[in-house]
């Protein structure tokens, strides 16, 4: 078994579809060195970067990667999945009654109890106080009505989103394979 030197936990590889994007901005694709280092083995992934960071089993040394493409292509799904990430981030991490971007819940326009559903085209992102506010009612009724008509987004539109948000951490061997609205910071 491969033994970690200081702070392996802390070299994530970003990988890449066989094409060459990330498979997904947001959550940006990362994976553990751990299972990195699996795929490496099993050969299902190209090695594009590396940290300057080694492993060492009894027999082996071996640089972390950094990036990696897969060997197989993943065709991206057509439709996204309906989950409250995705939601959140359709709606652009803010609420869509007041624009506040904190204590975000989702909440339904037509409410459940009203026969509302679970949908993409009922259900938005609200902050915990407008949430409340709004209640069981319905828009009209509560006088809050959502800033953008809550809609079933496309895979583009959420990745789209997605890039307008990266994450807190992007090491200086990514920044040719992601496109950010904001520079790279090391």
């Amino acid at each position: 078994m491969l033994n970690p030197v200081r702070s392996a936990s802390n070299c994530p590889a970003l990988v890449l579809n066989a094409d060459y994007r990330p498979l997904s901005y947001y959550p940006l694709s990362l994976w553990s060195w751990q299972d990195t280092i699996k795929a490496v083995f099993l050969e299902r992934v190209n090695i594009l970067e590396q940290y300057d960071r080694v492993v060492r089993s009894a027999r082996l040394e071996m640089r972390l990667p950094s990036v990696v493409s897969l060997k197989t292509y993943i065709r991206p799904a057509r439709h996204p999945a309906f989950t409250r990430f995705n939601v959140f981030l359709r709606d652009r991490f803010e609420c869509q009654y007041c624009g506040d971007p904190r204590e975000l819940t989702f909440d339904h326009v037509v409410p459940r109890s009203r026969g509302g559903r679970t949908t993409w085209e009922n259900v938005v992102t609200a902050c915990s106080p407008c949430n409340l506010h709004k209640g069981g009612r319905l828009p009209k009724q509560a006088g809050m009505h959502p800033r953008q008509r809550p809609h079933q987004p496309t895979v583009t539109e959420l990745r789209e989103h997605g890039r307008k948000f990266p994450p807190n951490y992007l090491h200086e061997s990514w920044a040719d394979y992601l496109y950010w609205d904001s520079e790279l910071e090391p």
